[in-house]
């Protein structure tokens, strides 16, 4: 199949399907005009790669984890449960980051209010 088809069918854009090739995610077959054609199998690995993504990987993080599905083995297999690990810690790290972020701009509002509270009371006098 061809390019628009692979992408229709696996509900991204023609250009995602570009990019997921040219970062080494998906290959096709030229002919020889130079069209990139597609197989079924394909329709199912971009999907893959798109939950990766949806999972917060990176682009270089998939294709570290893709011999576990190109070549299957306890190798590869413990070798993409470990990267997996190594970015759920990180994300994570950052998850309680954005948590630390937050409760400071929460103590910023409520520092804020009270003060604009203070300019709202009338004046005694």
């Amino acid at each position: 199949m061809r390019i628009g088809e692979l992408a229709s069918r696996a509900g991204v854009s023609v250009r995602s399907v570009r990019y997921y090739e040219e970062q080494g995610l998906l290959t096709s077959t030229r002919s020889s005009s130079g069209q990139r054609h597609y197989t079924d199998d394909d329709v199912e690995r971009v999907a893959f790669v798109q939950r990766l993504y949806t999972a917060g990987l990176s682009s270089r993080t998939i294709v570290e984890l893709l011999p576990c599905v190109d070549a299957p083995s306890r190798e590869n297999s413990d070798s993409a449960l470990e990267r997996m690990a190594q970015e759920r810690d990180r994300l994570s790290a950052h998850i309680a980051d954005l948590v630390r972020t937050r409760d400071a701009l929460d103590a910023l509002a409520a520092t804020a209010r009270a003060y604009r509270e203070q300019l709202g009371s009338p004046v005694a006098g």
